[in-house]
């Protein structure tokens, strides 16, 4: 899978750079060793596209087993991206599916491997950003590994609502900002605290929104589009 992955980088990261001139902020705060969890806000369908693209480090990550199960011409080619940048294919089965996931991130950490992952659970449905679920939280007190946080800027300009293909031009432009890593080993053995669980989740949030400069809602983003 590394070399299907540094094949990828090296054909499309060139074409990324040609077509939307992203800014890359921050990349240097990304150890270049031992486990980390890059945890982000989550815009659109590209993010989880771009994000391996501009990290010297492959990034693992969750994903839907939809985006790998399709044997159509443009179903084989999805599997065949994803799985190389570094997707696990999970499927979305409610309570299990979510335990399936954390497990899945504690043992890509544990390999001293680097993990994407977004809080807010699914895309924002409006641009803004939504309340953290607690399995960030989690995998950071279970493995002891950082977390980078980062923020997706424009990407929602550049494919609005998730679907279809990206717009070029227009002066639309990505912008992928990293923050510095955060230390949680003060709270160690504490990973079953529900109130540090907020705690942690709400601290990285905090830092998400102040990279993106989205606004902030304290309502989950599933329950946002449920409403909707």
């Amino acid at each position: 899978m590394r070399g299907r992955f540094l094949l990828i980088k090296a054909v499309l990261g060139p074409l990324l750079r040609l077509l939307f001139r992203p800014r890359i902020e921050g990349a240097g705060r990304i150890p270049a060793e031992g486990p980390v969890i890059l945890a982000g806000n989550h815009l659109t369908f590209i993010d989880s596209m771009i994000l391996p693209l501009v990290t010297d480090r492959q990034v693992f990550f969750i994903g839907k087993d939809e985006y790998v199960t399709g044997t159509s011409l443009k179903g084989r080619l999805m599997a065949w991206f994803f799985t190389g940048v570094g997707m696990v294919p999970v499927a979305r089965d409610g309570g299990r599916g979510g335990v399936a996931a954390l497990m899945t991130g504690r043992r890509v950490l544990e390999e001293g491997q680097v993990f994407g992952i977004y809080p807010e659970g699914t895309r924002s449905p409006d641009g803004r950003l939504y309340r953290g679920r607690t399995g960030i939280a989690r995998l950071a007190l279970m493995t002891g590994a950082p977390v980078v946080p980062f923020a997706m800027i424009g990407t929602d300009q550049v494919q609005p609502g998730g679907k279809g293909l990206p717009r070029l031009g227009g002066g639309r432009r990505i912008t992928v900002r990293f923050g510095e890593p955060l230390d949680f080993s003060r709270y160690e053995g504490m990973d079953r605290d529900r109130y540090v669980l907020r705690a942690v989740t709400d601290e990285v949030m905090s830092e998400v929104m102040c990279l993106s400069g989205q606004e902030y809602v304290d309502m989950y983003a599933t329950k946002a589009k449920a409403a909707a």
